[in-house]
């Protein structure tokens, strides 16, 4: 049984020499759509169409859903594009300007598919969502990763991107999802900040604590209550920074990030697989939680950039 190990391969290829209902869940992002050459053959993310990319990412996870265990789960992270303004694949990052520079020797400097209008957004996230869907994956959530530090844009006629969106699919209809493992703190606690009468005002000490926790004193119930726990079930948009890795030049998982994902899909001791492992993060959480991981990475210096972080966690634990 391979276990707390990385597969050097691409993962279509890899994933196929696995056994059936092998992995308990399954937390990853792909190569985003048009965004960075990883310099090797073989790689997702620089097909000359999006309908290539979906349908490529679509056989990769009918075959993870072939290794998942029956009341496995896939958490899947992906982030969008727009066509003909994207600035493409990067070389390396500029530290004078905080950004990164274009590779002209990238196979594709621009976001170019002849089926979108310039300046579209491509709805790619949700486009893989519902091909999988159609793939036969329950589509069970639609998680907002909102980014309270997102990367400026110097756009004058939109909004600035600071979300990414992380769904969560399953194999069957019943499966694990420890939703006690990841509650978080109700928004008001069981305190009363009832204000006065038909307004949301600040904390008075004493005023009507005698009412029921939960109860409105409104004729439409305008006025703030008290939570009836301290706890509450975990909501569906997630605040978490992103956090840079000095020695890789690629975005990694931040590891708050995929923490609520390991803690509701797994178990201690279940499997957890990662079949774009990058820099490792997945493995580190997975560690940190009594699980074991299964990484898979096609980028041989990625490997040793996700061993190094690994073996410093495993330290740790002696």
């Amino acid at each position: 049984m391979k276990v707390n190990e990385i597969l050097q391969g691409d993962s279509f290829t890899v994933l196929k020499t696995l056994p059936d209902n092998y992995i308990q869940t399954c937390i990853t992002s792909p190569p985003y759509y048009g965004l960075r050459d990883y310099g090797v053959e073989g790689q997702i993310g620089l097909e000359s169409s999006v309908s290539e990319y979906v349908r490529h990412l679509v056989e990769i996870f009918r075959e993870i859903r072939g290794v998942l265990k029956d009341d496995g789960t896939l958490w899947l992270n992906l982030g969008d594009s727009y066509a003909g303004s994207g600035k493409g694949a990067w070389k390396k990052k500029d530290k004078q300007f905080h950004g990164y520079v274009p590779d002209p020797k990238s196979p594709q400097t621009k976001i170019k598919d002849s089926t979108f209008k310039p300046k579209d957004l491509m709805g790619i996230p949700w486009r893989v969502a519902f091909a999988l869907q159609e793939d036969g994956w329950y589509l069970r959530s639609d998680v907002i990763w909102n980014k309270p530090n997102a990367m400026p844009e110097s756009v004058t006629d939109r909004p600035t991107k600071s979300h990414e969106y992380i769904f969560l699919l399953s194999k069957s209809p019943k499966y694990y999802y420890d939703h006690e493992a990841i509650k978080e703190q109700a928004i008001y606690g069981t305190q009363d900040i009832r204000g006065s009468k038909g307004s949301f005002g600040p904390l008075q000490k004493n005023r009507r604590l005698d009412r029921p926790r939960g109860s409105f004193n409104g004729k439409y119930g305008t006025e703030s209550f008290r939570a009836i726990r301290n706890m509450r079930n975990k909501r569906d948009v997630w605040t978490v920074s992103t956090k840079p890795y000095k020695d890789a030049h690629f975005a990694t998982f931040p590891p708050d990030l995929i923490r609520p994902c390991i803690l509701a899909g797994s178990r201690e001791n279940d499997l957890v697989l990662d079949p774009f492992f990058g820099s490792g993060t997945t493995g580190i959480v997975a560690l940190e939680h009594n699980r074991n991981f299964l990484g898979i990475e096609l980028n041989t210096e990625y490997i040793k950039l996700a061993k190094k972080r690994l073996s410093e966690i495993q330290m740790s634990f002696i």
